[in-house]
């Protein structure tokens, strides 16, 4: 079974061409790649489907087997995957996830897919709540992206033990199907850093759909504004709330690694 490893600023994931069948049991197999000593190594697996309502459908499933509803860094590479491998010749697609059919404009450089521009939907961001996480009481604002973040504002982002912490934000009672929880620090009005806990994958470089949930968050708190540079461990996703039709829009790089074959 040949596969791809793929990246979008370091969240990287294994991808499969299923367009013509799918191996049985992909959460296990998901588990079993993603495991970065006896495994490919990623924070996940992506399976790339046909559709019948968009040119193609995504799935993806976290480290731990779980399957999101939806990964902003995953779908950039899934629109370079399907154009640089002669799948498609459109530079303009759409991609079913589970979150819905989202819109892809790639940009193409000697014959490559260098970097995606997703729309990435209208948000649903909730009112502001207090958590109770190992005795520390954190505001943090729910923002849905078609999957869910809790976005909490902090100072010295870079000295916090997310592997100590990161777990009782994920599985809060608060969040029943847990949640992806994003550190923030405002640096000015259009550059935000931050670190992310990724719900089934622990801390990755990049989350897409969390770099989207910052800038939301931002804008309603009045720290940001609509478009902006966000900051990640992997490198910069430029993210845009547009106010005509409310999406948001996310761009940023999508990179292939190698591929190989799993026996």
């Amino acid at each position: 079974m040949r596969f791809t490893k793929m990246q979008g600023l370091g969240n990287d994931y294994v991808y499969l061409d299923c367009t013509r069948g799918a191996p049985e049991d992909l959460p296990g197999l998901a588990v079993r790649v993603s495991e970065r000593h006896f495994g490919v190594g990623s924070d996940g697996l992506i399976c790339i489907f046909p559709s019948e309502q968009a040119d193609f459908r995504m799935r993806m499933f976290n480290a731990d087997g779980s399957e999101g509803e939806m990964c902003g860094n995953g779908i950039r590479c899934v629109g370079k995957f399907v154009y640089d491998k002669g799948l498609t010749d459109k530079t303009r697609l759409t991609i079913e996830t589970l979150a819905g059919v989202k819109r892809l404009e790639l940009r193409v450089e000697d014959g490559l897919v260098s970097a995606v521009t997703v729309d990435m939907g209208v948000p649903e961001p909730g009112e502001n709540r207090v958590l109770t996480v190992q005795g520390k009481s954190y505001t943090i604002t729910p923002v849905s992206m078609g999957n869910p973040h809790a976005v909490t504002y902090l100072e010295g982002i870079d000295s916090l033990d997310l592997a100590q912490i990161g777990p009782d934000f994920e599985c809060h009672p608060s969040f029943p199907n847990r949640t992806n929880t994003e550190f923030v620090e405002v640096l000015d009005r259009t550059h935000l850093r931050m670190r992310v806990w990724e719900r089934g994958s622990g801390e990755t470089l990049a989350c897409g759909t969390g770099a989207c949930a910052v800038l939301v968050a931002s804008v309603l708190g009045g720290l940001a504004d609509r478009e902006a540079t966000v900051r990640l461990r992997g490198g910069d996703l430029a993210i845009r709330w547009d106010e005509a039709d409310g999406h948001v829009y996310m761009t940023g790089p999508a990179v292939t690694v190698f591929e190989g074959e799993l026996l």
